[in-house]
């Protein structure tokens, strides 16, 4: 599972004005990643906002990154839900060809127990052999996925081969890494702790801020798996900045400020998302200008 060292990044859907899929913008959005070095895409993740997205719109986005990517990077897709018997519906009726592995998030909103989310996974890793990476967003989904459940998945299931650990605690990711399988990938969800994870024993990150910087985060998280703390450190310090401005009014409209202020996309979000306010686009503008000096 090497293909999962590293940086991924959860595209964001570029919308035209109309809100429609802006398919040229997404195109670039693919290439400005892969031109910057980072390891591989998340398709249909959070940032996507995939709750908004119509069946037709999801095929649309999938097909448009799977062309633009030519292959070149691993793509992960984004399935789960709170509703296990329509998750595994959807695995089974999607061609997981193009993907490499299944980002699936802990159920939301139902706030099922340990057992509850164990036997949620378990439904889902023996519906599939394609890889499956756990999402732990207690944030979003109201309920912490604790490690010992993680581990319990992890040590009975071999296609459950990660963990995208985006509980924003550093301890409980170090009792995953302690303790997990050799080959199990401890993979931070959280930008800011990404790099102390990686020196912790993680694998790198599935990221929202290097889908701006990208070129900046993949050399960090390369150089954090060398060893190389203090050169590591040194970008870390450098951005740190601009992971907070990008989460101050929500994600994805703080990213897609940046992504505007870059030229890729514009920064227009779905309802019941709001566009970032003007303060906070000069916040990110002047980020954006003294990083570029």
């Amino acid at each position: 599972m090497e293909k999962f060292f590293g940086t991924g990044v959860a595209l964001a859907t570029p919308f035209k004005k109309d809100l429609s899929v802006d398919v040229d913008a997404l195109e670039k959005l693919v290439n400005y990643q892969i031109d910057n070095g980072v390891n591989y895409l998340v398709v249909l993740g959070t940032t996507a906002e995939s709750a908004t997205l119509s069946k037709s719109e999801k095929e649309l986005v999938k097909e448009t990154i799977i062309k633009a990517n030519n292959k070149r990077v691993p793509l992960v897709i984004g399935i789960g839900g709170n509703n296990t018997a329509a998750v595994i519906d959807e695995i089974k009726t999607t061609d997981l060809t193009a993907f490499d592995a299944i980002l699936s998030v802990s159920p939301y909103y139902n706030k099922p127990s340990q057992e509850g989310l164990y036997q949620h996974f378990k439904a889902i890793a023996t519906a599939t052999d394609k890889p499956i990476i756990l999402y732990n967003v207690p944030g979003r989904t109201a309920k912490n996925m604790e490690p010992s459940t993680v581990l319990r998945l992890a040590n009975e299931f071999k296609n459950i081969i990660g963990i995208k650990e985006a509980a924003g605690d550093l301890v409980q990711a170090m009792k995953i890494i302690q303790h997990k399988p050799k080959n199990f990938l401890v993979i931070s969800g959280d930008d800011m702790i990404a790099l102390p994870m990686v020196l912790s024993g993680g694998a790198g990150v599935i990221s929202v801020i290097a889908q701006g910087l990208p070129q900046e985060f993949s050399k960090m998280m390369q150089l954090g798996l060398s060893g190389k703390v203090d050169e590591s450190f040194k970008i870390q310090y450098q951005i740190m900045d601009s992971i907070d401005f990008i989460f101050e009014e929500g994600n994805p409209a703080g990213i897609k400020a940046m992504l505007e202020i870059l030229g890729i996309c514009n920064d227009i979000v779905r309802l019941p998302l709001v566009v970032a306010t003007p303060p906070l686009k000069e916040k990110i503008k002047q980020f954006i200008n003294q990083l570029n000096a």
